[in-house]
């Protein structure tokens, strides 16, 4: 089985070569990136040493994609990861985003038809709606920090308010609403995956769409609008600056984590079980059980590494929400998927990369 994963030598990307390699046999993987993203470069090595093609190329060049040769599934791992990209001082213009997240995406669909290729979709949470998120009923409650002593204020939902429609307990499910305002990183996600169930419609191939939670792990390129839960680790550790942005400055928003080798998992399930023309697509998150506030991974930090002060910046930012929290049941239904990994074993694992890597928010661009 030939695979492509783009953006392969990104923190996702390489995490899924390296299970593509490990967990199905006889696998030949291509990795293509176009190593913009500072650290990028660092996964090169160890993806060749493990017998991963590595390609220099961009998704935005349809000749970068077709001369790769035929592959049995694209794996479309590229994008622009931050919900803030394309707005003002981001260093990405509005343009850029379309062409990375959109563009790129229906080069790989073209390829992927003419191959007759399977098309796996990473999407993200940022597809649903913003004002009914941003009006959830939420309440401040006091919780553990995964499965430690560690306890600090963050929000929920309100059992005792009405919730809109997919929104319960687990979280955000699938049907919940994706009307605009999205932001413009949600837009071109959602735009892809319409576009993703289009072709697989008239083309008859297999679709898997996954809309993942915050990712997080070691390695992580740590900026706070792409990988929070790395960045604040990484921060705390090295001495940084830290503040609480929007929502009254305390802390109280609140994520679900992901690692990647988590979505790896799922994925070659998935791949395995796909049937031409029966796309899936489903939330694939740490979902509640891994739900955190900033509050809480700062009281997990003060435990780990011991104290620190944290700013109050009370004013917000665009697009910021203050609960989101994805329901992967659906996928554990189709699956029997389950996160191997809880929060506490995630944010243990960026501690102890931070403290092997004191430099590495300066050395992949954070």
């Amino acid at each position: 089985m030939k695979y492509l994963v783009t953006g392969g030598c990104g923190f996702v990307g390489a995490a899924i070569c390296r299970a593509l390699l490990e967990g199905v046999a006889g696998a030949e993987v291509t990795s293509l990136d176009n190593q913009r993203r500072r650290g990028s470069e660092l996964n090169r090595p160890s993806l060749e040493r493990l017998g991963v093609r590595v390609a220099h190329g961009d998704v935005r060049l349809a000749g970068d994609v077709d001369d790769l040769g035929r592959f049995d599934w694209v794996i479309d791992a590229a994008a622009e990861p931050s919900v803030l990209a394309g707005t003002a001082g981001r260093g990405t213009s509005r343009r850029q985003v379309v062409e990375h997240n959109l563009l790129g995406t229906c080069n790989l669909l073209e390829s992927a038809a003419r191959w007759n290729a399977g098309v796996a979709i990473l999407s993200t949470s940022r597809v649903y709606a913003i004002e009914p998120l941003a009006a959830l009923p939420l309440v401040e409650a006091q919780s553990r920090v995964g499965g430690t002593e560690v306890v600090a204020a963050a929000l929920r939902l309100d059992a005792s308010r009405p919730l809109p429609a997919g929104v319960g307990e687990g979280g955000i499910a699938e049907s919940f609403s994706t009307m605009a305002p999205i932001s413009l990183y949600g837009a071109t996600k959602l735009a892809s995956e319409t576009l993703a169930a289009e072709y697989c419609h008239a083309v008859g191939t297999p679709l898997v769409i996954d809309r993942c939670g915050v990712m997080a792990g070691a390695g992580q390129f740590g900026r706070a609008d792409q990988g929070i839960f790395s960045w604040w680790i990484h921060s705390w550790a090295t001495g940084r600056r830290l503040s609480y942005i929007g929502f009254g400055g305390r802390g109280l928003q609140v994520r679900d984590c992901l690692h990647p080798l988590d979505l790896a998992d799922i994925l070659v399930r998935q791949m395995a079980a796909a049937e031409g023309g029966r796309p899936e697509l489903v939330n694939v998150s740490g979902g509640v059980a891994s739900a955190t506030s900033l509050a809480q991974l700062s009281a997990w930090c003060t435990d780990r590494f011991g104290p620190r002060e944290v700013a109050a910046s009370p004013e917000g930012r665009p697009y910021d929400l203050a609960w989101v929290v994805l329901d992967h049941a659906e996928a554990t239904r189709r699956h029997g998927w389950v996160p191997g990994r809880n929060a506490e074993a995630i944010f243990a694992e960026i501690a102890d990369h931070a403290e092997r890597n004191p430099g590495w928010l300066e050395q992949c661009g954070g």
